[in-house]
């Protein structure tokens, strides 16, 4: 209840400043995902595409409006606004890292992998940006590569735990079972729902 008040007084302040300074693109953004915070979705865009028309730059609303695209199943949508996004401020890794998302649920791995490539590039610390390149490489057949990306999001983020599951489905492909069997345990230990084929890996 206390977090509801909290985020209505923000919402309220936001309003506030948007009143005295209307042209403001950081107020609009932070008016946006405020009201993310309520579900109140279509208000919510309504903030982001003010933010940007405010503030061309500002990549984070390209990335929060391809999240709303994202949840109404618009895969295009969501590519487009991240394309943008990394457009607005070249660099910008989780620009990179949803369009890599986005084109490996397309079923585009190898363009997923280059898009991947340049958001870890971007930010050596992107833990979800080496997990997912990691999938692409697991879809690829690309073993020794999907454990060097594991290996990165764990070095960044030891106890990530879809690192751990990537990299015990690795590990299995490639024949090393104790190494798997570590990860696997990691990963339930970590509250990942690993998948029961894998479970039954431990059990063998």
């Amino acid at each position: 209840m206390a977090k509801s008040k909290n985020i209505d007084e923000y919402i309220a302040q936001q309003r506030h400043a948007l009143a005295n300074n209307p042209e403001c693109g950081t107020t609009h953004y932070n008016l946006g995902v405020a009201l993310m915070g309520k579900t109140q979705f279509g208000e919510a865009e309504k903030a982001f595409l003010t933010a940007i028309e405010c503030s061309p730059s500002l990549a984070e609303a390209y990335v929060q409006l391809g999240g709303l695209c994202l949840k109404r199943g618009d895969l295009d949508g969501c590519l487009d606004w991240n394309k943008r996004a990394v457009k607005a401020r070249p660099g910008f890794s989780e620009g990179y890292g949803n369009i890599g998302f986005v084109l490996l649920q397309k079923g585009e791995i190898d363009e997923a992998i280059t898009a991947l490539k340049r958001a870890t590039a971007f930010n050596f610390r992107f833990v979800q940006g080496y997990t997912t390149l990691a999938t692409a490489y697991l879809m690829k057949g690309e073993m020794d590569e999907a454990i060097e990306a594991c290996q990165k999001a764990l070095r960044a983020e030891p106890d990530f735990p879809v690192a751990h599951n990537n990299l015990a489905i690795a590990y299995l492909e490639k024949g090393e079972r104790e190494k798997a069997m570590a990860h696997i345990r990691r990963a339930i230990e970590l509250g990942y729902d690993v998948a029961p084929e894998i479970r039954k890996e431990l059990d063998q």
